[in-house]
């Protein structure tokens, strides 16, 4: 591992512990994370580097965000691990593509879905204030392990910023789940794509576990606070984060792509 000063390890712990928080309420902490990777390791370092810690780190929060919330919320762990199974096959698929081809043509894309994601949800209030009270059909399950699972854990292994608030808006536009329920889901589902991602960069060798570990202990305590956050609140408090983090997302992906 290179050498690091102690001031961008503290502020690289901090910008993960805030991380975790986000990421457990509505998905999208590798908004502020991967970019913090990015900048805080030595100039010349591999970009696989950044992507390889980063989900050496957000495994562990994203684990302690989803046990938090198997606990307290009504979680349905059969078919988010069904569906986390499927995130699990495409964000390996994603980490390999990702090693050999240049995702910037794919940024454009995604900003123009997001501005629209985040559109729909101003325009519908009630967009995952209840659950449905009707039951799930085989169908839209079928939907959600192909879309939520396969096509976003391939996303995940590719670009990864965003996934968890890809998941929640999935999950509940899909399986019309309220946002709490559909973000306690997407945690468990995300632990699957961080797990299929981390296995391809560990394969490779482009972690750098002891920062991992340390980062990932901060990680750990701002998912768990987050999901107690997510659960206290309800989802009220999780849409307005959910339109906050959608387009500094936006913003973030216009920068890289014309800016940086």
């Amino acid at each position: 591992m290179p050498e690091i000063s102690l001031t961008i390890v503290v502020v690289l712990c901090l910008a993960s512990l805030a991380a975790g928080w986000i990421d457990a309420v509505v998905g999208g902490g590798g908004l502020l994370l991967l970019p913090a990777m990015l900048l805080g390791l030595p100039g010349g370092t591999p970009a696989a580097y950044a992507l390889g810690t980063n989900k050496a780190v957000a495994i562990v929060g994203t684990t302690g965000a989803a046990v938090t919330y198997a606990r307290k919320a009504p979680v349905d762990v059969r078919l988010a691990v069904r569906i986390g199974l499927a995130a699990l096959a495409g964000s390996t698929a994603g980490a390999f593509v990702a090693a050999g081809m240049s995702t910037d043509v794919l940024k454009p894309v995604v900003m123009v879905v997001l501005l629209g994601v985040g559109t729909f949800v101003m325009l519908r209030p009630a967009f995952g204030t209840a659950p449905s009270t009707e039951p799930v059909s085989a169908r839209r399950v079928l939907a959600a392990i192909g879309l939520a699972g396969l096509g976003i854990g391939f996303y995940d292994g590719l670009i990864g910023p965003g996934t968890g608030t890809f998941l929640v808006l999935a999950l509940t536009a899909l399986l019309h789940f309220d946002l709490v329920t559909a973000s306690a889901t997407a945690k468990i589902v995300n632990c699957c794509t961080n797990a299929g991602a981390l296995a391809t960069f560990a394969w490779k060798g482009t972690v750098y576990w002891q920062l991992a570990a340390l980062m990932a202990a901060f990680n750990l305590v701002g998912g768990m606070v987050g999901a107690h956050t997510a659960l206290k609140r309800g989802s009220g408090f999780v849409r307005v984060v959910l339109l906050t983090v959608v387009f500094a997302l936006v913003a973030n992906l216009a920068y890289q792509q014309w800016i940086a």
